[in-house]
């Protein structure tokens, strides 16, 4: 990517970050941040962690979805495929399904969720390195993830719990606070840091794989990188904001014509992105005219099913 694209990117980010300090149901002006006005409070402690954690959330997504597209070849690809989300998102659920409310707890069954999901993948993958059977094993696990994710709210013991879990699984910022981003931070923060360092296997994948193994490319270690990596990335997501989807699938489309089409040209780029779309849903979920704030989950979803069928419809163009 060129440096003024990379520049816009990140300006378009810290003015999108701005502007969600201060947007809201009550709009707050920019002189509150600098005055003694008690309304500083709901900047510092409400706003400003919300606003931070939006951008680590949708940074480790963006990533994790150009990483899935270059390691896997397929334009379509999100971390969804991997079942890391949907193993997240089961480890929070049996939480609320078990009563167990401590505000930390929740959050850690998330991560055990998404660490059982990378344990599970990588025993099923094996020593063969096969990206076919990686692919097919994401999917089983995503599929039993979400089948005993609808087990547990048909049995659901009370209805506050079925609610809980519903609400969850929407995916929101809602009363987030420093504690979430703290839990996020380092461990989106490691999970960027190895995608990143799978840049230059990745551009060599796009040889193909016995070009890659010529080229000094060790398909397990790669793959396991891929695997951590990813799973750091959405589970620290899901643990801190619920289940938010399509930003890994959206973003690396957008910026790949600025960044060229390297799979790891598009990977801190696409982490800019992801960081900067998802400060904006927020924000607009936010001001928008309802009576109570739409689910952010909801609003990516909404956006990202249209932006599904497009992109499906240009792939099915280049088909013979």
């Amino acid at each position: 990517m060129k440096p003024q694209h990379l520049l816009a990117l990140l300006v378009a980010l810290a003015a999108a970050m701005l502007v969600s300090l201060l947007a809201g149901k009550v709009w707050l002006p920019a002189s509150a941040w600098f005055t003694d006005d008690p309304r500083a409070l709901i900047i510092s402690q409400l706003r400003l962690p919300r606003t931070l954690l939006a951008a680590i959330v949708g940074a480790g997504l963006g990533m994790a979805g150009a990483a899935m597209q270059g390691y896997l070849r397929n334009p379509l690809a999100d971390p969804g495929l991997f079942g890391v989300s949907a193993a997240a998102a089961l480890g929070a659920v049996v939480s609320i399904f078990f009563g167990f409310t401590q505000p930390w707890l929740l959050p850690s069954f998330a991560l055990i969720g998404a660490a059982a999901a990378m344990t599970l993948l990588a025993l099923l993958v094996g020593r063969s390195g096969s990206i076919i059977v990686f692919t097919l094993a994401g999917v089983i696990i995503a599929s039993l993830a979400g089948s005993l994710t609808a087990l547990a709210i048909s049995l659901a013991p009370t209805p506050f719990a079925t609610t809980q879990i519903i609400t969850w699984l929407m995916g929101a910022l809602t009363d987030r606070s420093w504690d979430d981003v703290w839990l996020a931070l380092p461990l989106t923060a490691l999970g960027l840091a190895i995608l990143a360092s799978t840049g230059p296997a990745l551009d060599a994948l796009t040889l193909g794989e016995a070009a890659a193994r010529s080229m000094g490319v060790d398909p397990r270690g790669l793959q396991r990188r891929i695997i951590i990596g990813v799973a750091l990335c959405v589970g620290a997501g899901v643990a801190a904001a619920g289940v938010i989807g399509f930003v890994g699938l959206i973003v690396p489309h957008l910026v790949r014509p600025l960044a060229g089409h390297r799979p790891s040209a598009v990977l801190w780029p696409s982490a800019i992105g992801g960081a900067l779309l998802v400060v904006l849903a927020d924000s607009l979920v936010r001001v928008a005219p309802t009576v109570s704030e739409l689910r952010l989950g909801i609003a990516m979803s909404l956006l990202g099913g249209p932006f599904f069928l497009v992109l499906l419809q240009r792939l099915k163009r280049t088909l013979p």
